[in-house]
């Protein structure tokens, strides 16, 4: 009843202003597929107190309203370090990542400015677990203005969900997202953890 009055109210005002009813039935479903379940807003960004002693620190979003876990990207020697980790009765599956310098084409996308996941570069992590998986990348190459996108597929109280690193959203109709940051920031290596991330399996 409630998609029925959206169509007509579509339809009428698409009349008004001289767009035709594929335009209307078209912005209707970009709409619900940014919002496919009517909420109005995803998390609010991670607390930059938890970015202390990491060079990134995000939330791993779920189905686009739910905090999964967290990403977080360290520096080990020569290596950049990308640890996905999950919370409470989440779960990861598959993850997919995709990094390089910003200034780049440094992730694979469509011609809609969509991400490709499946033509990401980084597929296979160092370790893996059901709550945590660790990817290790050479930091050769990289400069200091880099970009990541951290994808997966959880599983958690509301079922099967995409999940992303929270950050900027890539130019497509989606809801997919990057982070874009500095290596610059990355406190030293100390190899001194605290353990007091919260979004980390306890």
């Amino acid at each position: 009843m409630k998609k029925s009055y959206l169509m007509v109210a579509s339809l009428f005002l698409c009349i008004l202003y001289g767009c035709n009813q594929d335009e209307a039935l078209e912005n209707q479903l970009l709409s619900e597929r940014r919002n496919p379940k009517g909420l109005n807003q995803m998390p609010e960004p991670a607390d930059p107190a938890y970015a202390d002693g990491h060079c990134v620190y995000t939330h791993l979003i779920a189905g686009q309203h739910h905090i999964a876990g967290s990403v977080i990207v360290d520096i080990d020697g020569d290596n950049l370090v990308i640890t996905y980790a999950t919370t409470g009765e989440w779960t990861l599956g598959t993850t997919h990542l995709s990094l390089g310098n910003c200034d780049e084409d440094w992730a694979p996308i469509n011609g809609g400015g969509n991400p490709q996941i499946g033509q990401f570069e980084y597929t296979e992590p160092f370790s893996t677990g059901p709550q945590e998986v660790v990817y290790v990348i050479p930091l050769e190459g990289l400069n200091d203005n880099y970009c990541f996108a951290a994808h997966a597929e959880v599983q958690g109280p509301t079922g099967g969900e995409t999940a992303w690193a929270q950050g900027s959203q890539f130019d497509g109709n989606g809801w997919a997202m990057f982070v874009e940051s500095f290596l610059s920031n990355c406190p030293p290596d100390d190899g001194d953890d605290d353990g007091d991330d919260p979004y980390l399996p306890t």
